[in-house]
């Protein structure tokens, strides 16, 4: 069912003020080339300003700046991609991953389930399980025994939330997520494996977000700790005892090897590495790829890695890096040659 609100409505909501028509009906929002009536757009990219001069949309979402090449209705504000997403909140259809509590689902006696709690299809809730109010738990996803899931939370379906994990309030788990497996955590005697069992759990906090397929392993000794308002991307993998920092952002595919730490506010793009046993300052930014092999006291943003190329050229390159060695021989012979003239 769609909602609707007034251009006042959404101000109020969004912090904006109302440039045109105040009761202006939205129902749902979209692109500035593609909104019609009825649409809300908006623009955070100034290169895309002419295009306030054509669009459909029955209101645009601007700062003061642009505001005046608008010729429809505009909310002004002084972070339109800010208030793109509170518009979006207003107006997300996404439906909840269950409604009340299915038949099928599999609930041991002693969990403790909390008002309006939802859980569907084929989950199964073990011995001594906390779902605080408001949970929602989807369609064949597993909580493990004593683990705790803070109010308001919601696991999507297929997730696997092992024993004694701790969940905040205001979470999302999207789907086939991994909590608490166990850390990949082996002695080696005589060629030989022997695994040490993990001790310790994931203690994840509020308002976080975790993305589709992402694995987080449970601590060896001490704890994996995600802290308050970190958001991460799909198929991202977590060691164990990683501790990752308030506010912190990781995209999708990227690895956080064992017993690292990770400040709060930093940025991790897609498929960066970061070793483990060493320590991130606050507000690290990552480019995408980038390799992270030593602890950084210093915020800033941190590259590695080659952009794409053609073969031939990445060939020629790869071979002049093999005889750097030499080069580098070759040079100090020089310079020991030069001192001696000089």
């Amino acid at each position: 069912m769609l909602m609707s609100y007034t251009l006042a409505e959404i101000a109020e909501k969004i912090g904006a003020v109302v440039q045109g028509d105040e009761q202006c009906n939205i129902v749902s929002l979209a692109t500035l080339a593609s909104a019609t009536s009825g649409q809300i757009a908006f623009l955070a990219n100034s290169k895309y300003s002419d295009q306030l001069a054509t669009t459909n949309a029955s209101a645009v979402i601007v700062t003061q700046a642009e505001a005046s090449k608008c010729q429809c209705n505009a909310l002004v504000m002084d972070n339109p991609y800010v208030g793109y997403a509170l518009v979006a909140q207003l107006l997300d259809t996404t439906p909840k991953p269950a409604n009340l509590i299915h038949a099928s689902a599999v609930i041991d006696d002693s969990a403790i389930i909390g008002n309006n709690v939802s859980i569907g299809a084929n989950a199964v809730i073990e011995a001594g399980v906390n779902l605080s109010e408001g949970v929602s738990v989807g369609a064949g996803s597993f909580i493990g025994i004593g683990a705790t899931i803070g109010v308001n939370s919601t696991i999507w379906s297929n997730v696997s939330i092992y024993h004694g994990v701790i969940i905040g309030e205001n979470c999302a788990v999207h789907a086939n997520t991994v909590i608490g497996a166990d850390g990949f955590g082996y002695a080696n005697h005589k060629g030989t494996w022997v695994k040490i069992p993990q001790l310790g759990t994931v203690v994840i906090g509020d308002n976080v977000e975790i993305g589709a397929s992402t694995t987080i392993d449970r601590g060896a000794l001490g704890n994996t700790i995600i802290k308050n308002g970190v958001i991460l991307d799909n198929q991202i993998q977590i060691a164990h005892n990683v501790v990752i920092g308030e506010n912190t952002a990781i995209a999708a595919c990227s690895v956080i090897a064992g017993s690292t730490e990770i400040g709060k506010n930093c940025i991790i793009a897609g498929l960066v590495g970061v070793n483990g046993h060493i320590n991130i300052a606050d507000g690290c930014v990552f480019t995408g790829m980038t390799m992270v092999t030593k602890s950084l006291k210093e915020p800033g943003v941190y590259s590695s890695g080659m952009p794409c190329q053609p073969n031939k050229e990445w060939h020629k390159n790869n071979a002049r890096i093999r005889k750097l060695e030499s080069l580098t021989k070759r040079l100090s012979v020089l310079e020991k040659t030069s001192n001696l003239t000089s």
